[in-house]
């Protein structure tokens, strides 16, 4: 009896100290994630909202323009990037203006670092929708996957966003997958198990609400996957917003949906 005794409080023990360890992980890989992007102390990029690309010199008076909505949080901005231009939004309408030699491409980039969908519409998609644009390009929805923002209230913002655009402009809309972000380094198990499986579930909003309202839906997630996984030079110093080279691969595989 004694014998049982002290096993089961051996037992017990063993079980509260996994228990305490295993917490204590959890909380300080949790922490480490954003205690490393915050203290990377990336350069604050230099953007304005409205660019012109007149790549051929062309008579503005008389040129169309065609006028193209990026929309979006950081990813979009161009944080991590050291200048504007290095964007992936700056990159695909510059080599849309190369491509469209009949018109001025006037780019307008409505994104926000930390913003969520629900920060989209009440920021940005009136002004966006006021341009008249001809052609859309949408990335959220990483700050709320990181914010714990419900799949259902994700959803029901997306659907808001597309049933506007879709009522409200001409424009053709393309939705862009959200990618995975996160070196190895930075998101460690089980949150890079986590992330990515809230990343495909969103995704799977995206993809379903893109055929449901008649917009492109854009992968960026698989051909980037196993890269964006790995710490290198796709990223930034934060190890979590890509570099100059990761958001050229970006904007190309968007501009390649684009021009299909």
């Amino acid at each position: 009896m004694i014998k049982i005794h002290y096993r089961s409080h051996l037992s017990l023990i063993i079980i509260i100290i996994f228990l305490i360890s295993a917490a204590l992980y959890l909380n300080l890989a949790y922490a480490h994630i954003y205690n490393e992007i915050q203290n990377a102390g990336l350069k604050e990029v230099e953007k304005s909202v409205t660019y012109s690309f007149n790549v051929n010199n062309k008579d503005a008076s008389s040129s169309e323009v065609l006028k193209y909505v990026s929309f979006g949080d950081s990813l979009t901005y161009g944080v991590g990037t050291d200048n504007y231009w290095e964007s992936y939004p700056y990159l695909v309408a510059n080599r849309i203006a190369d491509k469209d030699s009949g018109r001025i491409v006037t780019l307008y980039n409505y994104s926000w670092p930390g913003d969520k969908s629900s920060d989209l519409i009440t920021k940005f998609l009136d002004l966006g929708i006021k341009e008249k644009p001809g052609i859309i390009t949408i990335l959220i929805g990483v700050n709320d996957i990181h914010n714990q923002v419900s799949a259902s209230d994700f959803k029901a913002n997306y659907a808001k966003i597309l049933a506007r655009l879709k009522n409200e402009t001409q424009a053709k809309v393309y939705v862009v997958s959200i990618p995975y972000i996160g070196a190895d380094t930075l998101i460690m198990p089980p949150y890079n198990y986590y992330f990515n499986y809230k990343t495909k579930q969103f995704n799977k909003i995206i993809k379903e609400l893109a055929l449901k309202y008649n917009a492109n839906y854009v992968d960026l997630y698989t051909p980037t996957l196993n890269l964006f996984k790995k710490t290198g030079d796709h990223y930034s110093a934060d190890l979590f917003h890509p570099s100059a080279s990761g958001y050229a691969l970006w904007g190309k595989i968007i501009y390649d949906s684009i021009n299909k």
